[in-house]
C-alpha cells in the first residue's frame, strides 16, 4: 500500500495555499514502436511520465535528461516541446515538508537511446505502455491532460 505523500489539488477552495514555485519539467519518451515510458510513482501510486525540478545551474534538456534517466533507466534524447502547465489552480502539496507547490511544468518529447526500464526511489514501476492503454492507467488529471496534448498533438505546442 502507498501512503500519498503527495497530493494534488485543482480548483479546490480546500487547496492549501501555495508557498512555492519550482521550475519543473516532464518527459514524453517513446521508444521504436511508439510506446510512451510511463512510471507509477512511488509518492502517490499514480502513473506519469518521468520528471522534477530543474537544478541550478542545469538548463532544461539537461534536466529532462537527467531526471528520466534517475527515475526510469533510460538514456533519453530530446526531440521537441509539448507544451508549458502553469495553472495556478494546480497545487501539489507535499506531506512530507508542506510545501504547496504552485504547477510550474514544462512538457518534452524525446526519444529513448538506451536502457531498460528500471524502477527508482521514485518510481514504484516503469514501463513500456502502448499508447492506446495509457488513458487506462491512474493517473493525475494535471498528468492526463499533458499527455493527452501529445497524443493529439498539432504542431503548435499547448500554452497554458
Amino acid at each position: 500500500m502507498i501512503v500519498a505523500r503527495r497530493i494534488d489539488y485543482y480548483d479546490d477552495p480546500d487547496a492549501p495555499k501555495p508557498n512555492s514555485l519550482v521550475p519543473s519539467v516532464n518527459v514524453v519518451v517513446t521508444n521504436d514502436a511508439g510506446d510512451i515510458l510511463m512510471i507509477r510513482r512511488s509518492d502517490n501510486g499514480n502513473w506519469a511520465v518521468p520528471g522534477g525540478a530543474i537544478d541550478l545551474g542545469e538548463s532544461l534538456p539537461q534536466a529532462a535528461v537527467r531526471e528520466t534517466l534517475e527515475e526510469t533507466g533510460i538514456v533519453c534524447e530530446i526531440t521537441g516541446l509539448v507544451g508549458t502547465y502553469t495553472d495556478p489552480r494546480h497545487v501539489i502539496l507535499y506531506t512530507s515538508n508542506g510545501e504547496a507547490r504552485q504547477e510550474f511544468s514544462i512538457v518534452l518529447t524525446a526519444r529513448a537511446i538506451s536502457g531498460e526500464p528500471t524502477p527508482s526511489s521514485e518510481s514504484t514501476e516503469v514501463r513500456w505502455v502502448p499508447r492506446a492503454e495509457v488513458a487506462t492507467l491512474p493517473m493525475d488529471r494535471s498528468m492526463a491532460l499533458r499527455i493527452g496534448h501529445y497524443l493529439t498533438s498539432t504542431a503548435l505546442p499547448h500554452v497554458g
